[in-house]
Parts: structure tokens; sequence; C-alpha cells
């Protein structure tokens, strides 16, 4: 069953009755406040106001985002929604996500499974990291394919990737991607820090990095663990690693904002509400159309039996 995910962007009071997630807003909101609707996200990729309704039900819920200093959140709903696996995304002033919190145990063999993560071979982590790129880069001409741009160089590079990628055909491959994938005249770069609509980018990846880092613990995995990346400062590597087939939904989804004419210079509700349907986007995984979050877990399941030793490929989905 595809989650839900619950946004906030209103001052709010949420607490936990009979395994429901009760919300209570102040009486009075000021004109800014009434700018920003509460939105929850459905698998029919709709969102619903929130402001006359009042609960929802824990079981439901697969990410929720607080994106208010003034949000009041009790210690038993916290602890209610982490047993349910739900990943919490808190939000700085500049309304970007900037935490994230998970819970420490949610899979009955979690504990045989971090031995098997552990134990991992270099040269699985490298095979694993090819099946990794050639996935994403395959992914991403995908997109440029559908913006009938030239992509058959991009598709022989993600044939190309050797273990490891070890000649580095992700870097060359971003080099053309980036590119040619947003109109001539936007003259883009991408950079974390950079102009719009870079900061779209880094919303969407960071709503895609909770939603991979939540099919991981599922699955019993340590996302600090990466195949690939290994920053020290970095407590989500192997959610880094992971999600980077998938960031081409992303992108994609970011073009469509851009190809609509809409000011993409600064985070709006309305870009907001709609990056914020990431989690139900339709995907196509092992020949069959899916929500991305659900299938996702198919993606973090499989890495887990890779690391066991049922098999050695992952599952990825693949744009069409």
């Amino acid at each position: 069953m595809i989650k839900r995910t619950i946004y906030f962007g209103n001052p709010a009071y949420l607490s936990k009755k009979d395994d429901q997630l009760l919300i209570r807003f102040p009486e009075e909101k000021s004109e800014k406040e009434k700018s920003y609707e509460d939105l929850i996200i459905d698998k029919n990729e709709k969102y619903r106001e929130r402001s006359n309704q009042n609960s929802a039900p824990i079981e439901d819920i697969g990410v929720v985002i607080l994106d208010n200093s003034q949000i009041t959140i009790t210690q038993g709903l916290i602890a209610a929604l982490l047993e349910n696996n739900v990943a919490m995304i808190s939000c700085n002033y500049s309304h970007l996500p900037i935490g994230l919190f998970l819970p420490l145990e949610s899979n009955i063999t979690q504990s045989e499974k971090f031995q098997a993560q552990i134990s991992a071979t270099e040269p699985l982590k490298k095979q694993l990291w090819q099946q990794t790129i050639s996935a994403k880069i395959f992914n991403q001409a995908q997109v440029l394919s559908k913006q009938k741009k030239k992509s058959e160089n991009m598709k022989r590079w993600a044939k190309s990737v050797k273990s490891g990628d070890s000649e580095n055909i992700e870097g060359r491959a971003a080099v053309y991607y980036w590119k040619n994938l947003f109109p001539t005249e936007l003259e883009f770069t991408r950079n974390r820090v950079g102009a719009a609509p870079n900061n779209l980018l880094n919303y969407g990846y960071a709503v895609l990095r909770a939603i991979v880092a939540r099919g991981l613990v599922g699955s019993g995995l340590l996302p600090t663990l990466g195949i690939h990346h290994h920053n020290k400062y970095n407590a989500f590597c192997l959610a880094d690693d992971i999600m980077e087939p998938y960031r081409p939904y992303v992108d994609e989804l970011v073009l469509s904002i851009i190809n609509n004419g809409e000011d993409y210079e600064e985070l709006t509700p309305s870009i907001k509400k709609q990056l914020l349907t990431i989690p139900v986007i339709d995907i196509i995984i092992e020949d069959e159309k899916s929500p991305l979050m659900v299938g996702l877990t198919r993606t973090t399941s499989s890495l887990a039996k890779c690391f066991s030793g049922e098999t050695r490929k992952i599952i990825y989905p693949k744009i069409f």
C-alpha cells in the first residue's frame, strides 16, 4: 500500500491519540500563514487541503515534513511515527529540508542484515556501483530522449560502465546531461548553491533521499554504510548511492515545472505541492507500474539480498 506524505507549513500542534495523528491549528492565522496550505499526498498524485481535517491514521503515513518553526509535536507521536517506519523531515528557516528522523530498528532480522552489509566484499560493492551508475545514465538518457534531444551516446555510455565505474563514465555523462537537459537560454550549471532551478532540484532530491533512507531501514540495512559514497561526515552514504537511478524522476518533474512557465526562482507553495508528489510518481520496475515509494522497497529489498548472497543484481526502475 502506498504511504501518505503529509506536509505542514503552518503553525500546528501535533499529537497522538488512538493510533491517529491529531492536528490542531491555532485559532488565528496571519495572511502569510494562510498562504501555506497543509497537504496530504495520495496515490493518485493529488493533494487535499488539511485545514478542515484534524487527524490521519499513523499506519497510513510514510513521510512527514515539518516546515514551520512554530510546530509543536509530542514525544508520544514521534515514537509512534518512528515505530511505523515514518521518515520525518525537518526544514530550516529557508524552507529547505535540514534534518531526517528514522527508526533505529524496523526489521526483525536487522542484526543479521547489518553483518552481511558490513561483510560485503569490495568486488561486490564495485559490481553494485556499476549496476547503479549504468541504471542512472540510462534513465538520464531516457529523460533527454523524451525531450527529443540526442541521447544515443548516453545509452552507449550506460552499457560501457565498468566495475566500480573505474573510468568515471558517470562524470562524463553528467556533463553532457546537465548541458542539454534544460532550455539553452538558462545556461544551467548544476550546483547545490547555484542559481535556480538548483533550488528545486535540491528540494526534490532531499525528499527523495528521505524516501530512500526509509526504504533501506525498512529492509534492515544501515543507511550510513555506502557501496561507493564514504564521506565520514555523511550519515546517509548508502541512501545517496541507491537514490542515483531515481534522480532522473526528480529532474523530469522539475523540467515539467519549468516548461509550464512557472516562476521557479523561489520555492512557492505551488511548486512544493508538485515536488511533494515524488513518492507517488508512477515508475516501471520489473515491467510493472508502481508508485515510486513502493518500487523503492523492491530496490532496497534486492540490495539486502545482494549483501546476503541470495542474488547479485539490484532491481532498479527504468524510464520509458
